[in-house]
């Protein structure tokens, strides 16, 4: 008879506690022990699982005993034990909750005498022969304890089970506790980013409202400053119109006194003939002897008396008369400095104005086309010119449009162009960088314009040219005639200071210096870097060193200086030595207050090497800042160029 081989569907421990219970427990024994065994369970888990009862402990009658049908599998039959084996450990295994087989020793059934004594206890109660109540109680006995196990057995795995579930519910906490954690990281971050951002932009909006308060501030000392300069030039306007009269008084004192002069001495030169004929008449008389000798004599007291006469009456003629005009035409001749060629070149372009004016005129008057709204146009492009690339090419566009409209004349176009172009070049916004760079996209297309364009900015500042016109007092009738003559404004009766006078030729030389060395890609400059090396060298041949002619020298180099180094290099040099070593020194020699600021400025921009360093603005921007406020037209006045030389 075969070995019979029991085994508990379920894990030999959980947690270090032995799980085989001794199968000789009473039910008295077995209580207290499933307590204990739960109270370690519940001390050694890591995860508290209490346990909590449905329903008391059962204590089974000896029918009502609750047993699995698949607790254990017995097969004592000789023959069929092998079999029976087999099929026990395939129910086994088709029932076992996640856990370790193990054996339970102390039954089982053997043949072999060299067995211990308990298996032979057992092997008892199945082979000696006893009676029917003892082996009823046998039976009893060895169900009950079926029983017991099993239900120990369902015990455990249900507290696995609590125990596997807790410990996934214990992980899954965990997860959505470390989400959470990120999520709080992730907004906090971001709460951190944003409040960073807005104190950014208060204290960039605070530091705006620093800079506007401060600008504003500048802006009401400046106008406060200008305020009392206005006054203070005012009231020197006045005195010197004052002086002005006093000496146009006096000049005119002078000259009637000069005239009275005249007169006399012609009155005295007329009595003297009137002495020297009587004296002459008695001598014929008494050298009666010679008659040829007096007859000579008389042809030539005759001849002399109206040669005498007519030169009296040549220099007592009124100023205003034919001889004075050719006088002072002559004088005026003597006076002018400047180059025979820049003069004819001059006349050409004078010229060329002078028939489109006249050319226009004739159009105006013969037709009824209204021609102010495209002059109006052109005049508010120019205004908006400004430093930057998209800007420039957007403006020289729309005005090469405007050329090209059949519905208004070219000449008139051209020549509203050229005049607003150099009425614009006075304004203090003026970008005269960005206006070179307009005049030679639009000329560049247009050729004759240029010619016209720079023969109104010849007209209106001289130096252009260049030239000078020296004073005179036998040339003019006074100083306001001479400052007329080399480009003073008069308005209303009152002739404009010499420093206003000193800015509008700055302003004009500016725009000229920028014309002359500008370069644009896909156009010519037809009034380039050449006509800016002849215009150098014919100052400097031709042009005395005063104040005139220094502001306009140095407006010049400030603008065209660094192109013409590029190009010419040391002939350059040789130009800025022949100002350093000539005109600075003609300047310092008339030791005059005023050419101080001036000179000061060429020694600057000689010594310093400021040839080498671009200037500002010519270089074009990509675009503006929208950060750039613009002021308003109350405060534009804030943001004129203040005049360096005067003050």
């Amino acid at each position: 008879m075969g070995v019979v081989k029991l085994e508990i569907r379920c894990p030999q421990t959980v947690n270090g506690i032995g799980l085989d219970p001794d199968p000789d427990w009473s039910f008295d024994a077995l209580l207290p022990e499933i307590d204990s065994l739960e109270k370690k369970l519940n001390v050694s888990s890591s995860v508290p699982l209490p346990f909590t009862k449905t329903k008391s402990r059962e204590f089974y009658a000896e029918n009502g005993i609750k047993r699995s049908p698949n607790a254990f599998v017995m097969r004592i039959s000789d023959e069929e034990f092998e079999d029976s084996e087999g099929e026990a450990e395939e129910v086994h295994d088709r029932g076992l909750v996640k856990a370790t087989r193990f054996n339970c020793d102390e039954f089982y059934l053997s043949d072999d005498d060299s067995d211990n004594e308990s298996s032979l206890q057992v092997q008892t109660y199945f082979m000696n022969e006893v009676g029917l109540v003892e082996s009823a109680l046998v039976e009893l006995t060895h169900e009950h304890q079926l029983g017991v196990r099993e239900e120990i057995r369902s015990k455990i795995s249900s507290l696995e089970t609590d125990f596997m579930n807790e410990s996934e519910k214990s992980s899954s906490a965990h997860v959505k506790v470390d989400k959470y954690r990120e999520a709080r990281r992730e907004v906090e971050r971001k709460f951190d980013v944003q409040y960073q951002r807005r104190l950014a932009e208060a204290l960039d909006n605070h530091l705006t409202a620093v800079q506007r308060d401060h600008e504003l501030k500048s802006q009401i000392a400046e106008r406060r400053i200008r305020s009392d300069a206005a006054h203070e030039e005012a009231k020197r306007r006045e005195k010197a119109l004052q002086e002005e009269r006093l000496r146009q008084e006096k000049a005119k004192a002078e000259a009637e006194m000069q005239a009275k002069l005249k007169a006399e001495e012609a009155k005295r030169v007329a009595l003297e003939a009137e002495r020297r004929a009587a004296k002459e008449a008695a001598e014929r008389e008494a050298d009666k002897a010679s008659k040829a000798n007096t007859s000579e004599v008389s042809q030539t007291e005759a001849l002399g008396g109206p040669t005498a006469t007519s030169s009296v009456v040549l220099n007592a003629q009124p100023k205003g008369s034919d001889a004075d005009k050719t006088m002072k035409s002559y004088s005026a001749g003597n006076m002018l400095r400047a180059a025979e060629s820049a003069l004819n070149l001059e006349r050409e372009r004078l010229q060329k104005l002078k028939e489109l004016d006249e050319r226009n005129q004739s159009l105006r008057s013969s037709s009824n086309e209204d021609f102010g709204s495209t002059e109006r146009h052109i005049a508010r492009l120019i205004r908006q010119i400004r430093g930057t690339k998209d800007n420039v090419r957007t403006k020289a566009t729309e005005l090469i449009k405007i050329f090209n409209n059949p519905r208004c004349p070219q000449t008139i176009s051209i020549a509203s162009f050229a005049k607003k172009v150099v009425s614009h070049c006075e304004s203090p916004d003026n970008a005269a960088f960005a206006c070179g760079h307009v005049i030679v996209l639009v000329t560049s297309q247009f050729p004759q314009a240029m010619d016209l364009l720079v023969a109104e900015l010849q007209r209106a500042c001289i130096y252009t040219v260049p030239k000078h016109i020296s004073y005179s007092k036998s040339a003019f009738e006074s100083k306001v005639a001479y400052w007329k003559a080399i480009g003073y404004r008069e308005d209303d009766g009152k002739i404009e200071s010499t420093k206003d006078y000193l800015k509008r030729l700055e302003s004009y030389m500016k725009l000229y210096g920028a014309l002359v060395q500008t370069e644009v890609a896909g156009g010519q400059n037809v009034h380039g870097l050449k006509e800016g090396w002849a215009w150098l060298a014919r100052f400097l041949n031709a042009l005395p060193a005063n104040i005139y002619t220094a502001v306009a020298l140095n407006a010049f180099l400030q603008m065209a200086g660094f192109a013409l180094f590029r190009k010419y290099k040391s002939q350059f040099m040789k130009l800025l030595n022949i100002i350093s070593e000539n005109f600075l020194n003609a300047l310092r020699a008339q030791q005059d207050p005023e050419l101080r600021p001036i000179m000061a400025e060429i020694q600057s921009y000689l010594e310093d090497k400021k040839f080498l360093q671009e200037p500002e603005g010519r270089a074009l921007q990509g675009s503006l800042l929208s950060s750039v406020m613009v002021p308003d037209s109350d405060y534009q006045e804030s943001y004129h160029q203040p005049n360096r030389y005067f003050y």
